[in-house]
Order: C-alpha cells, then sequence, then structure tokens
C-alpha cells in the first residue's frame, strides 16, 4: 500500500507504507534532516520518527517553526516528570503542557509539593537524564495496562478514564508517561532550559477540584534563546503592574474579602479618578449624554438582549428574590442603554443619540483566571452607545474612530494596529442567525475603513454574537496584543428591543446601534499604563505631580507651605516632606516612589524667591523662580505632558495634521 503525500508546492509523490518524515526530509536534503524536528499531516503535528498513518497534506517542521518549539518544550515537560518520578517516587502528576514562553507540569505531593527551592534539585536530575539520552521510545497501552500503570495515581487514572483505547505513550528509562502529544526523536537537542516557579492550580481548571502545584520551565534550541528569555522575564517583572502597584501603593486585592475585587488605594484612586474624569469630559465634548444606571436588572433582560442565551457561563447565577423576581449583575450595559433610549419617543432629530456611562459589570471568572487588575470579576467600563440612522452609521463611525485616536495622543499610544472582526458563518450557535445582517454590517465597517485609507487585518470569528467590529489591538509593554478600544454595529439588539425612532415621513423606523469603548475597562487600562509608563506616570497623571523638601524645618518650612498652597491653587497635587530624616534620604525616597518633581527649598531659595528642582530619572537640579516653575507645571498637565513627539500614522489619518 503506498502513501500519496502532499507538499506544500503541491507536488504530489508516492511513499511506501510505513514511510516515516524522517525518511522523506533525509530524502530532500541533509540540511533539512539537521533542522526537522516533525511533521505536520493535514494541519496535525505527528512524530518524526514514526510511521505515517496515511495519506495527505505534509509539512515538514524545523527548529525555525513555532510548532518545532512546542515540541521541544513538551520534550522538556515529559523530562521534568521523569526527574520529578526519580526524586519523589510518590508523586502525583496532572497535565504537563508547553505554552506560549515554555512549558508546565502540574503535581502532587502528600508529603509536601515540590517548592521553589526544590527547583536547582530537579533541574540538576533533569541535566543528567538528557546528558545520559536514553532513547525516547514509543509506546502503546490498553486502558487496563494503563490503569494498572497509575493505579495509585488518582489524576492519571482520571485522564485514562478520558483517553481512548489503546493510549499513546512514551517511555524513559523505566518510567512511562501516557502522551498524545508529539516529542523529539531524541534528547540531544534537549540542552537549553531553565526551571522558573512553582504556583498552584487547580486541577483541570476548576475552583472545586483540588489544588495542584505547577511547576513553570521553559526551553530554547540556544543559550542566546534562553539568555534573550530570561532578559525578557526580567523586563516583565520590573514591568509587572501587581508588583508597581503593590511598591507605589496603587491598588491591592484580598483573597479573604474577595479575589478579582480590588480595592484602590489614594495613589491608585487618584489616577484613576483624574482619567475617568478625563474621559467624561471629552466624551460630552464629543456630543455624548452621561448617565448612571443600576448594576442590578431583571433577568429577562439579559434574556431579551441574547447574553443569558450566548454568554450565560460568563454570568453570576442569578439572584431569587422570590415571587418569580430573578435579579441578575449584569455582564453588559448595553440592555441597560437600550432601556434609557426607550424611555421617550424618539425623533429622528434627535439622531445621533449617543449615550455614555462608567458603568460597572460583573464577570463570572474562575479563580485561576484572575490577575490583579488585568482579569477581575467587577470592573468599570468605560461605554458607550450611539443610536443612528441606517445613512449615519459611516459617519458615525468616523466620529467615534477621531475620538479613541485623540485619546490614544493623550496617552501617548502610538503602537497599535486595526482588526476587522467578522463572525465565523459555520458557527450558528455563537452568532445571530441573520446573515442579510451580517453581510450588511462587516460591508459598512469594511467601506467606513477603507474611506479613511486605514490598514487592517480581518478575523473571521472574532466578532460579538450581535455584530460585527472593529478592534484596536495595542501592544502592551511586553510585547503582548491586546484590545483597547472597540466599535461594534449592532442590527439585532434594536430589533429583539423593538427600538423606534419617527422618521421626516412621520412613520416609525428602526435604529441602528453602536457599541463603542475608547479604552476599555478602567481596571485593565490603568494596569497597561502602569506597565507602559513603568510606574512613572507623565506629570498629568502621577498621583502626586511634586514633593516639596525643606532643608530646615525651622527655617524654610513656612516658604515651602506657601508654595504648596500656591500649587494646590493651581489644581496640582503635592506633598511636604517635613519628616526629620536626611535631606538625601528624603529625595531618594521621591525617586523610589517616581513623583515627576522633587522640590527643595533652603537659604538660596528662600532668598531668591526661587526653588531647587529635580526631574524624576535626572542626576542633577536646576533653580528655578518659584512662579515660573508653577506655571510651566499647570502647561504641562494642561498639555498632557506631550513631549512634542509627530502624531503616529493613523492618527494623522483619522485626525487630520
Amino acid at each position: 500500500m503506498a502513501l500519496d503525500i502532499t507538499f506544500p508546492d503541491g507536488n504530489v509523490k508516492q511513499f511506501p507504507d510505513g514511510t516515516t518524515v524522517k525518511a522523506i526530509t533525509e530524502g530532500i536534503s541533509n540540511s533539512l534532516a539537521k533542522k526537522a524536528v516533525a511533521g505536520k499531516l493535514d494541519g496535525e503535528l505527528i512524530p518524526y520518527d514514526e510511521p505515517i498513518a496515511h495519506s495527505g497534506k505534509l509539512q515538514i517542521m524545523t527548529k525555525d517553526d513555532a510548532e518545532g518549539l512546542t515540541v521541544l518544550r513538551q520534550t522538556a515537560a515529559f523530562v521534568l516528570a521523569a526527574a520529578l518520578k526519580a526524586l519523589y517516587p510518590d508523586i502525583h502528576f496532572g497535565n504537563g503542557e508547553a505554552i506560549e514562553d515554555g512549558f508546565y507540569y502540574d503535581t502532587d505531593r502528600s508529603d509536601g509539593q515540590v517548592s521553589v527551592d526544590d527547583l536547582p534539585t530537579v533541574q540538576k536530575k533533569m541535566e543528567e537524564i538528557v546528558k545520559a539520552n536514553a532513547a525516547l521510545e514509543p509506546v502503546v497501552l490498553s486502558r487496563a495496562d494503563a490503569f494498572a500503570r497509575f493505579k495509585d495515581d488518582p489524576f492519571k487514572k482520571q485522564l485514562v478514564e478520558a483517553a481512548g483505547d489503546p493510549i499513546k505513550g512514551y517511555k524513559l528509562g523505566d518510567f512511562v508517561d501516557f502522551e498524545e502529544k508529539v516529542l523529539l526523536p531524541s534528547l540531544k537537542d534537549l540542552k537549553h532550559f531553565k526551571l522558573l516557579s512553582v504556583a498552584g492550580a487547580y486541577w483541570q481548571g476548576k475552583s472545586s477540584n483540588p489544588m495542584l502545584q505547577r511547576i513553570y520551565g521553559t526551553a530554547y534550541w540556544s543559550e542566546k534563546g534562553l539568555e534573550d528569555d530570561a532578559q525578557r522575564r526580567k523586563e516583565a517583572a520590573e514591568r509587572d503592574h501587581r508588583v508597581i502597584g503593590r511598591d507605589l501603593d496603587l491598588f491591592f486585592v484580598d483573597p479573604k474579602v474577595g479575589a478579582g475585587l480590588p480595592y484602590w488605594m489614594p495613589n491608585g484612586a487618584t489616577i484613576r479618578r483624574v482619567i475617568e474624569q478625563y474621559i467624561i469630559d471629552k466624551e460630552i465634548a464629543d456630543g455624548y449624554e452621561h448617565v448612571y444606571t443600576p448594576v442590578l436588572a431583571n433577568l429577562d433582560l439579559y434574556k431579551t438582549s441574547g447574553h443569558w442565551d450566548h454568554y450565560r457561563e460568563d454570568m453570576f447565577p442569578p439572584m431569587d428574590m422570590g415571587e418569580g423576581e430573578m435579579l441578575e449583575l449584569r455582564p453588559m450595559n448595553c440592555p441597560s442603554h437600550i432601556q434609557i433610549y426607550n424611555h421617550h419617543i424618539r425623533s429622528y432629530r434627535e439622531l445621533p443619540l449617543r449615550i455614555a456611562e462608567l458603568g460597572m459589570m460583573h464577570r463570572y471568572e474562575k479563580s485561576g483566571a484572575l490577575s490583579g487588575l488585568q482579569r477581575v470579576r467587577e470592573m468599570t467600563l468605560n461605554d458607550g452607545h450611539t443610536f443612528v440612522a441606517l445613512d449615519q452609521v459611516q459617519e458615525e463611525f468616523k466620529k467615534i474612530l477621531r475620538l479613541i485616536m485623540d485619546v490614544y495622543e493623550d496617552f501617548n499610544i502610538t503602537d497599535y494596529s486595526f482588526r476587522l472582526s467578522y463572525r465565523d458563518p459555520k458557527n450558528t450557535e455563537k452568532y445571530f442567525d441573520d446573515d442579510e445582517m451580517w453581510t450588511r454590517s462587516q460591508s459598512m465597517l469594511k467601506g467606513a475603513m477603507d474611506d479613511l485609507h486605514l490598514d487592517y487585518y480581518e478575523a473571521e470569528g472574532e466578532a460579538a454574537f450581535y455584530g460585527p467590529k472593529l478592534d484596536i489591538q495595542t501592544k502592551t509593554a511586553l510585547g503582548n496584543d491586546e484590545t483597547m478600544s472597540t466599535i461594534q454595529l449592532d442590527f439585532m439588539l434594536p430589533e429583539r428591543f423593538n427600538l423606534t425612532y419617527v422618521g421626516k415621513d412621520g412613520e416609525e423606523h428602526r435604529p441602528v446601534m453602536i457599541h463603542r469603548g475608547i479604552v476599555g475597562t478602567m481596571e485593565r487600562f490603568i494596569a497597561y499604563l502602569t506597565e507602559i509608563y513603568k510606574g512613572a506616570f507623565p506629570t498629568w497623571l502621577a498621583p502626586t505631580q511634586a514633593v516639596l523638601i525643606p532643608v530646615n524645618n525651622d527655617l524654610h518650612l513656612d516658604y515651602v507651605n506657601r508654595i504648596k498652597r500656591q500649587m494646590l491653587a493651581a489644581g496640582l497635587r503635592v506633598k511636604v516632606d517635613d519628616r526629620n530624616e536626611k535631606m538625601g534620604y528624603k529625595i531618594r525616597e521621591a525617586q523610589t516612589k517616581k513623583i515627576p518633581y522633587t522640590v527643595v527649598v533652603g537659604d538660596k531659595e528662600l532668598n531668591d524667591a526661587a526653588v531647587s528642582v529635580r526631574r524624576y530619572g535626572d542626576e542633577h537640579t536646576e533653580e528655578e523662580a518659584g512662579n515660573m516653575f508653577i506655571d510651566a507645571m499647570v502647561a504641562e498637565v494642561k498639555n498632557y505632558s506631550r513631549d512634542g513627539k509627530a502624531k503616529s500614522t493613523e492618527a494623522k489619518k483619522v485626525l487630520g495634521d
């Protein structure tokens, strides 16, 4: 029996039954064979030196491919398990996986979990196993054999129960693990790896299950890859908003009170308040009417909107108030704003009608998914909805995009891209089933982007369940993509809620609804800014914009307090450090807290009606007249601390020069 193998260039060749990816690769070229680590048959990874199961489209995966790195890391996870079993014979195993930046294995020990202090010992055992270069042998286990082998491991037994029959696995010396994943043909290329950390992880991601110990590591093909990764992780640690938030006293989360429910300390609350007031002022100037709506609503509201059908797993359980009344913590604000629209009879003269709110929402997030401010259970969305006539859609879309770009300029956000998110037409369960609506709305978004001559990419399957959207993807400080802003067209909800307006002809017409978020949730946006700025917030956002330090309290404090009153009257946020500490200590602490300006006043400054100013990050100080310094700070705040950088190309297209 022959195998018909189709190559990426379309050529088809026949090979005898039993042929491996290795044999095919060696027949192509020796240089390719040196780099190849696996194959991909009809889109599925297959082992390098095992017989190809059937005819199909074959790609050869090399060390240069992302899939090749995945195979390396899956092998490292397997070796980690082998090392742990050798060191701790009583250990139990959950899942081991390759992930975006490394690998992990979930473990459990009744005699004490593996700690971070144990990782050097485990690393050394892994290196010994790799150095021995024992063969990685594929094995096939019947379910009965697998149950017998893993009879003392409750987690592996569950995995066996969920697996097929027979079960594939690998053998390394005396260690056997069943493994559907593809591993390297040998350990000779597993040279550059490092164990990193440990963390708790619920078994199979369910908070009702036991907590296991997750051991993290990473692996690369070269020492340079490992060194670069270490540098990235160091940078990540320095920019981690959770660490900065603790050091600058911005926020905290107390598990005893509730995971995913952040408390904003005065410093963090100040940043948030400044951003919220900025956003409200921007939106009001752009024609929005700001409202407040309840965080609770009757469950029927979300059944009508479709959220209960399409979004139920992310909603908290309803609260039974008795007599058939069921209240729900809102997961979205749009049904609330629809109620605002529907409260009055609307005329075409009112359109576009723009409603905005800093609306609090709640999402049912699992404990294991929560992370600082980036993933929370309670959040406040910079939300807005515009109700327009059909012929106003594209112009309103452009107006919203101009507002977003204007905000990005003020926050100096320049690294972003545009994604048009469409439905997956094959997924009838996830998306509202109306082909005409989807075709029309997707065409409108695309037309608006083309009118603005903006570059964008199209992503099928990323739309909201009720309509297509434009997502603006920003780059985080660590280079990850994150959706910052969104504009969504919606023909469905106006239909479901029977929204109408009276047209020029005196007849009722159906409006189109546009959902938009400028900076997303306050929580995630402030986490993003904290990491981008590395905690050194620009002057207009900084919780404390200047700290005033008298050289001698007896001689200079009165003058310092006079300057403080002038600065407060000018709307600046300033504090006086009159503690009985050394001058150098006070200055260093101001720098540690990343306060934009440290202002020192001594005899000379008092006599000259001046101040000695040191900007955060600078090594030198400058003497300035007190009133001129205050005027300059006020101008800097008013100008959003801009440094004169040119607008991005996309901003120029949308905002103009």
